[in-house]
Order: structure tokens, then C-alpha cells, then sequence
């Protein structure tokens, strides 16, 4: 298997939260795109596993990603420790990817902040010739991606990029709210949280604009870049 991006989240809701529009438009431009939970999710105040992993899948749908993985590390647990390390690397060298986008580097939940860590030191590790895993029993061959991001999720971080995901943002919007057992939903008789409320709901659009605004365009989404990106000419910027 071989994609261009692959999206890792900490739970299943992370990357449609952070990425969602602009894995729909890269997918549109011929982009193959997988995602990569790293846990269930299973210590949500809503929902249950399985319930989650329904309604990550049916995001995936959404998104028309080619596959959607999960390592099933333990939530509220993540740590870059050599064994999370191992399952990440795995899952990079079998989906060969160009491009990582991963956690917020700093973030209201903790997971978020490690996730970023973790992806990172699996990031560079998977390209290491003397480290050996392998695949369904067959043995891999390092893999190491060109370029890592980070998107933005509950606290407004200020972007490196802005990615236009102007006529991208229903699709975002739906992939987001497959996972309806953790957003906003007035039928339901769970415990209310941060991001099941109204308000959250709403904050999804009202940054996607305010992204727009920055650079122009209908709607947008900002990403944090690992290192200083470069450019082959200033037209790239136009």
C-alpha cells in the first residue's frame, strides 16, 4: 500500500476536526490519503468503541480515504515510549506516505500534545535501516516521509500555512459530524462535554472562515510545519 498523505489522530475525531477539507481537496486532486488513529478513543465521556469506530469509518467514507487504520494504544495514555514508537513506524513504512499530518503540537488535551511527539520520533525512526518490523509477517523496508505537519485543534496556535478549503467545508462539516455521539446532539442522553456542545459545533465554521479571512478565500485551514518549509520559486507563493 502507498498513499501521499497520511492523517494520524489521537482519536477518532481528530482529523476531521483538524484536516478534514483538506484531505477532501487533495483527494479531489488525485491524492491518495489514509488515516491513522491511534487509540479507540475509548476514554471519551460519550460513545462507546465500537460506536466510534462506526462512526470513524463512515468518516472515512466521507473523505474517500483509502483506508483507515487504528494502532489501539492505550487513550489517555499516549507517550512516544519505544513500543508506540514501533506500532507508529509500522503503519508509516507499510502506508509509504510523502506527507504526515499529525496533532497539535500543544493542546488542551494532553494525547494531542504526545500524539504530536509520538509521530514525530516515529517520523524520523521509520527510516532507520537497523530497525526491523514487519507487516502481517513480512518484513519491511524503511520508509522515511518527506515532510510532517501539524494542524490546529482547540487552541488557536498560529499556523505556518494556510491551506484554502474554499468549497471543501461541507465535507468537512459532514465528516466531522459522523461522529455524532461526541458532537453536538440535543436527542442525546449522555453526559454533556467540551466539544458536544452548540457553541463548539458552531466554532468549527466560524474558524474555517476566520482561516479564509487570513488569506482571502471562503474558508481555510492552518497547519504548524516541523521545520522551515522552502520553495523552488516565489511564484509557488502566488
Amino acid at each position: 500500500m502507498q498513499v501521499d498523505i497520511l492523517a494520524i489522530g489521537a482519536h477518532p475525531d481528530d482529523v476531521e476536526l483538524g484536516a478534514g477539507g483538506t484531505l477532501a481537496k487533495h483527494v479531489d486532486l488525485g491524492y491518495k490519503v489514509a488515516i491513522l488513529d491511534l487509540t479507540q478513543g475509548e476514554m471519551a465521556t460519550r460513545g462507546t468503541p465500537e460506536i466510534r469506530m462506526q462512526e470513524s469509518q463512515k468518516a472515512a467514507e466521507i473523505l474517500k480515504a483509502s483506508a483507515r487504520l487504528n494502532c489501539y494504544l492505550a487513550d489517555g495514555w499516549i507517550s512516544a515510549d519505544e513500543k508506540s514508537v514501533i506500532e507508529v513506524v509500522k503503519v508509516i513504512r507499510h502506508c509509504r506516505p510523502r506527507i504526515v499530518i499529525a496533532n497539535a503540537p500543544h493542546d488542551r488535551h494532553p494525547d494531542h500534545g504526545a500524539a504530536a511527539q509520538l509521530v514525530a520520533k516515529a517520523f524520523f525512526s521509520a527510516g532507520f535501516t537497523r530497525l526491523k518490523t514487519s507487516w502481517e509477517g513480512v518484513p519491511q523496508d524503511p520508509w522515511r516521509p518527506q515532510l510532517l505537519m501539524h494542524y490546529i485543534q482547540f487552541i488557536n496556535l498560529q499556523p505556518d500555512i494556510i491551506v484554502d478549503i474554499s468549497g471543501y467545508f461541507q465535507q468537512k462539516l459532514d465528516s466531522c459530524l459522523a461522529h455524532k455521539s461526541q458532537l453536538y446532539n440535543p436527542e442525546s442522553k449522555e453526559p454533556e462535554t467540551v466539544i458536544s456542545s452548540k457553541e463548539f459545533l458552531e466554532s468549527i465554521e466560524y474558524r474555517a472562515r476566520d482561516m479564509g479571512r487570513l488569506i482571502g478565500t471562503q474558508h481555510g485551514e492552518g497547519f504548524i510545519f516541523s521545520r522551515i518549509p522552502g520553495i523552488r520559486s516565489l511564484a509557488e507563493l502566488l
